[in-house]
């Protein structure tokens, strides 16, 4: 048991404490048990503290506030070698304590503290005194700023009737306004009808004269009408008349006629002669050929799917890109979410890009690599490598509809094999004639 300043054992040991310790005086305590515990070895700590015995003070008191709580409550030796740390480093407060005459000057929630550690006689008394020191403390603090709180509300309620009569003569002013302005309106309305009124009988005026036009233009296109059937009859005279001319011009051409046509045998005779002195060859290349279209046994993107390989082999997505012209779209973050989810964003792009660099230069093929760029918060620091296009999406567009763009952008009959696990995607590539594949065929491929 802890000698007192007198020498006998400490009669506040069987005293308890019958209700929490106050907040202010258990950070004291804690603060207490950190300062104290430097100065012990690890086997004078109780066995749940000495993990924290390398912790400097104030990490100690953040982490370990309730295990130290805890243990100076349940353990007397432990609370027992506090105190004589306690007593090294404040042996003016100790020393009265245990005289029973706490200091006047000193800090209610220091003495409390230091009381709980040392329990001398009636030191539940201190404890609980402290306490209601400090909820009195607390409780004038928060009457203070209630009594702040209070003016600045009347102060604003002052300045809030001041605004309101300011703003209600503004309010009048401009009603005065208003209401002179809605007069010269009215003014302006009464003219204004009169001169309505004015163009009505105008109108009326006008609509008699337009008929009046318009009877004199139906007789003179009742005219114009008779003229034109007249001229129709003549014309149809004209050209019987000229029909009959070209006859007999073409009767007396004839003989002209025959002439051409002997001296274009004769071309075609020495053309023939002239082939078989050069001995040339029959044509082998008809116009036909030169169409672009797919011919029996030759192969498509839509045919590949017709093969015995399986969807999953990579042997697929070979056979895709060695197709001509061939272009592959790849949904980044669907396949590198797919492969490798658990590596950061920014190694799994690389890692990614890297492969398909390598793919790139392998079959010679255009490769586009898209990635979400709606979630970023500054554009992306990335050298593309060689052979491999790399796009982020705006903000506000989903990689999904800039993967669209690209296959809507490319023309038809143009290979297109997109890489993505996301149905809608594969969907809406598929009905624009590209050909989708799955994120883990590409992952088989490049591994």
């Amino acid at each position: 048991m802890v000698e007192t300043a007198g020498g006998g054992p400490q009669d506040g040991a069987a005293e308890v404490l019958d209700r929490p310790l106050p907040d202010g005086v258990r950070r004291k305590v804690v603060q207490i048990v950190a300062d104290g515990f430097g100065g012990l070895t690890v086997a004078e700590l109780p066995a749940q503290l000495r993990q924290y015995a390398r912790f400097a003070p104030n990490r100690r008191a953040k982490f370990a506030g309730n295990a130290m709580a805890a243990a100076l409550e349940t353990d007397p030796l432990f609370r027992q070698r506090i105190g004589e740390k306690l007593r090294e480093s404040q042996p003016e407060l100790t020393g009265a304590l245990d005289s029973g005459s706490p200091p006047p000057a000193a800090d209610p929630l220091d003495v409390a503290a230091a009381a709980y550690v040392l329990r001398p006689p009636g030191w539940v008394k201190l404890v609980a005194a402290a306490g209601e020191e400090a909820q009195r403390a607390d409780a004038e603090r928060a009457d203070e700023q209630t009594r702040a709180e209070l003016e600045r509300l009347r102060a604003e309620l002052d300045r809030a009737r001041e605004h309101t009569r300011s703003e209600t003569e503004r309010l009048r002013v401009e009603l005065d306004a208003a209401k002179k302005e809605t007069d010269s309106l009215h003014r302006k309305l009464r003219s204004a009808l009169a001169d309505v009124k004015r163009g009505e009988a105008a109108l009326r005026k006008l609509r008699g004269e337009m008929e009046a036009v318009r009877a004199e233009g139906q007789a003179q296109v009742s005219a114009a009408e008779s003229e034109t059937r007249r001229l129709k009859a003549r014309l149809g005279e004209t050209e019987a008349a000229l029909e009959a001319a070209r006859r007999a011009a073409r009767e007396g051409r004839s003989v002209e006629d025959m002439r051409v046509r002997l001296l274009l045998d004769t071309v075609l005779d020495a053309a023939q002669g002239l082939r078989r002195e050069l001995a040339l060859p029959p044509v082998s290349v008809r116009p036909a050929e030169t169409v672009d279209a797919v011919e029996p046994g030759r192969m498509t993107p839509k045919d590949i799917a017709a093969r015995a390989l399986s969807e999953d082999d990579p042997a697929v997505l070979d056979q895709l890109l060695a197709l001509p012209q061939a272009h592959l779209v790849v949904d980044g973050y669907n396949v590198t979410k797919t492969g490798y989810p658990q590596m950061p964003l920014e190694k799994q792009r690389l890692r990614l890009l890297g492969q398909l660099a390598q793919l790139a230069a392998q079959t010679g093929a255009e490769v586009t690599c898209v990635f979400d760029g709606a979630e970023l918060a500054a554009p992306v620091l990335l050298a593309p490598p060689r052979g491999v296009r790399v796009l982020f999406s705006k903000p506000g567009v989903t990689a999904d509809e800039l993967i669209r763009q690209l296959v809507r952008a490319e023309p038809p009959g143009r290979p297109v094999i997109v890489v993505s696990t996301d149905r809608e995607v594969a969907d809406g590539v598929a009905r624009a004639g590209a050909r989708p594949v799955a994120s883990a065929v590409l992952l088989k491929r490049l591994s």
